[in-house]
């Protein structure tokens, strides 16, 4: 078993945000196994997007990813995926294979921005930077709605 990542201080707020991320997966998992219409995860999902997941993406693509060159192919694989799943979310169509889609394209893309991306952006990132992305994140809660938890 692997040794759990020392997360910078820094990136906590965005790592939390990330465990978000990935209870939304388990959400759509249970949702999709108790056989839930596409229609009420998708009216979670629009929410999310809105209320979580673009502002998160917002952050990291002002204050975190900038730490590493633009060219950095690290950098441009984690923008690629924000496109991806900005385009699954805001997708209205064969809801099913969305759903099940962003489930999976989601929680791909947060265990490589936790296993590698961040890993890189700590080892490169000055003290001064880490310090700001901690101002520019420490004040970010989660507030879940629950008035439709499909997933019970």
């Amino acid at each position: 078993m692997p040794n759990p990542i020392k997360r910078s201080e820094a990136l906590k707020a965005i790592s939390r945000d990330h465990h978000h991320g990935l209870l939304l997966c388990w959400k759509i998992r249970q949702g999709i196994k108790l056989n839930v219409e596409p229609e009420r995860i998708k009216n979670y999902l629009d929410w999310f997007w809105l209320s979580h997941l673009k502002p998160h993406f917002k952050i990291e693509e002002e204050y975190i990813f900038p730490i590493l060159v633009p060219e950095n192919k690290l950098v441009k694989q984690a923008l690629a995926e924000h496109r991806k799943l900005k385009r699954l979310f805001e997708t209205k169509d064969n809801l099913h294979k969305t759903i099940s889609l962003i489930e999976e394209e989601l929680e791909k893309h947060i265990r490589f921005e936790e296993r590698v991306l961040f890993n890189e952006i700590q080892t490169v990132a000055s003290s001064e930077q880490l310090l700001q992305i901690e101002m520019d994140t420490s004040d970010k809660i989660f507030y879940e709605n629950l008035s439709d938890p499909f997933w019970e």
